[in-house]
């Protein structure tokens, strides 16, 4: 005589290792304060834009959105609200830390370069790190910030915009 046993389905949960990727790009103006990293650079020119226009926070917003594969950063903060004009972009970055979190992930490391001919923002960057780490609730040492010129070429050579790009990846459990 056999006896019938019950199927059991069993998930087993395992660590999942995400990779996304980040593009910003703002124009710059006269008459705006230029926010990048979180920090405020002194300069005569700034980024146009709906929140203060920080296009590095940005590129690292979607970095970390595309990670966790829950859109870009204007489907949770849309242009059209009224509630993210001027709005820090540290608060937005914040957001998505939560997001993450809520999620199940958490931040292995971000990698990002801007792109921009002026102003030289090298001595800014130890700065950037640690406000980025602070609103991540992560190590500035898995915060990496570099810059590149467009040696005179180009719109950015011109100094006519900025552009960010990021990479992050994240860890998270997930069930089979």
């Amino acid at each position: 005589m056999r006896l019938k046993s019950k199927k059991r389905t069993v998930k087993n949960k395992i660590p999942s290792i995400r990779f996304g990727f980040g593009y910003d790009v703002h124009r710059l103006v006269e008459g705006r304060k230029l926010f990048l990293g979180g920090v405020h650079i002194p300069s005569k020119i700034g980024l146009l834009g709906h929140s203060d226009a920080d296009v590095l926070l940005h590129a690292i917003c979607d970095a970390l959105l595309g990670a966790a594969a829950l859109g870009d950063i204007g489907k949770h903060f849309p242009d059209t609200d009224a509630a993210y004009r001027d709005i820090s972009s540290l608060k937005l970055l914040g957001q998505v830390g939560i997001l993450l979190k809520k999620h199940g992930y958490q931040i292995g490391n971000i990698d990002s370069t801007l792109i921009l001919e002026y102003p030289k923002i090298a001595k800014y960057v130890d700065l950037m790190r640690s406000r980025i780490g602070k609103v991540l609730h992560i190590s500035p040492q898995q915060i990496s910030i570099k810059a590149t010129t467009q040696e005179g070429l180009g719109a950015f050579g011109r100094r006519e915009g900025c552009a960010a790009y990021a990479v992050a990846s994240i860890a998270g459990i997930t069930g089979m």
